[in-house]
């Protein structure tokens, strides 16, 4: 595990802090990111990075490895020598991808005032931008299916989004149907098999439209957002794709001048205070 531990460093110290979201103040007595920073990115123990780095923990997960290589925003080349320095095999075709291209990363930079988030095919959330996070809860401290977006809608704590009765149905529908797509799509992949056997013996209603056998696409559209601190927020909703790589990319925008516009603004305000605090 040392070249493995090597390797995380080295790739630490090239990442600036604001490249990520991060601010770059305080005094650094190293370039790039601190262990404690690689640590809230990739959503484990600073403890667990130390470990890594010095070669003193053996074998760390795929899941690990995964998101290690987003925070450290790797090439494709550089993710798939991660894996293997770690005693894995880089994820094959047949499973769902978790690689988010640069070109992603830099888009997500560039709309900082805009909430987005990035979901791999099986709506696990890879990736929150720090509007998405103020708009739709912190998701740094979510774990497992914890960042997945079926999951949480029937088993889990749901989300800010505001449904009615029927919304709710057809909204429920459409994910069901979205993932049973890409089940089909990736048959390999024991994780995603593992999600569905939990969805269906946790919530009679994914198992009864699961059973159903509806197979198609998750939509956008106008979604009302219940904020606690701003109060309700209409907003389009869009789902952006990324070609060759099956990303979801989720976009919430408001109608220029409107009072939903003016509570967009002001939740940037609140986000960037909180985080700073």
């Amino acid at each position: 595990m040392r070249e493995f531990g090597q390797a995380v460093r080295r790739w630490r110290e090239r990442v600036a802090p604001e490249t990520v979201g991060l601010a770059a103040g305080g005094r650094r007595r190293a370039a790039g990111l601190r262990r404690e920073e690689l640590a809230l990115l990739a959503g484990i123990s600073v403890d667990y990075v130390t470990r890594l780095e010095q070669g003193r923990a053996a074998n760390p997960s795929p899941q690990v490895v995964e998101a290690l290589a987003r925070a450290l925003r790797l090439s494709a080349d550089e993710r798939s020598y991660l894996f293997r320095t770690a005693g894995l095999a880089p994820p094959c075709p047949d499973t769902v991808p978790a690689f988010i291209p640069p070109s992603v990363h830099r888009m997500l930079d560039r709309l900082a005032g805009t909430p987005v988030g990035v979901y791999d095919a099986a709506w696990t959330l890879l990736l929150a931008n720090p509007m998405y996070a103020a708009l739709m809860g912190d998701p740094s401290g979510w774990r497992g299916n914890e960042r997945n977006g079926v999951w949480r809608n029937f088993v889990g704590p749901g989300s800010r989004v505001r449904y009615t009765p029927e919304e709710r149905r057809t909204f429920e529908a459409m994910m069901v149907a979205d993932l049973r797509a890409t089940a089909a799509q990736y048959p390999a992949d024991q994780q995603l098999r593992r999600l569905v056997a939990e969805l269906r013996a946790g919530s009679a209603r994914f198992a009864e439209l699961w059973d159903s056998g509806v197979v198609g696409r998750q939509e956008g559209g106008p979604k009302t957002i219940e904020h606690p601190q701003v109060g309700p927020l209409t907003l389009d909703c869009d789902i952006l794709s990324v070609a060759g790589s099956n990303l979801r990319i989720m976009v919430y925008t408001a109608e220029p001048g409107t009072p939903d516009a003016e509570r967009l603004a002001l939740l940037g305000v609140l986000g960037t205070q909180s985080m700073v605090g």
